[in-house]
């Protein structure tokens, strides 16, 4: 379902090409310190230090307590999506494409 994908500049891309030449995904790097390149990823950065302060250890929660931090914030409404949360419109994204290819799984 994606195209592209934008990443900071951080080592842990190094396998960037790779990605691509598996998934068809181009991969964009943001020039360092520009934050408003990756907007989407600033804006849950923000929604997910109401949970956890930055720079937090994520040793420190378990996997249940990230799932439910993923949870809520994958059912939380957006203004972006119409107040929509994004589970309901990637819902209606996966329905929309299994309709058009006459696939339902």
């Amino acid at each position: 379902m994606r195209k592209t994908m934008t990443y900071d500049q951080g080592r842990e891309m190094h396998g960037h090409k790779i990605l691509t030449e598996k998934t068809g995904v181009q991969v964009y790097f943001a020039d360092p310190h520009s934050p408003w390149q990756r907007g989407s990823n600033e804006n849950t950065n923000g929604l997910l230090r109401q949970y956890m302060l930055q720079g937090s250890d994520l040793s420190i929660y378990s996997q249940e307590e990230l799932d439910v931090i993923a949870f809520q914030l994958n059912t939380r409404p957006r203004k972006r999506f119409g107040y929509k949360s994004p589970l309901v419109v990637y819902t209606e994204h996966m329905r929309l494409l299994q309709h058009q290819s006459g696939t339902v799984h």
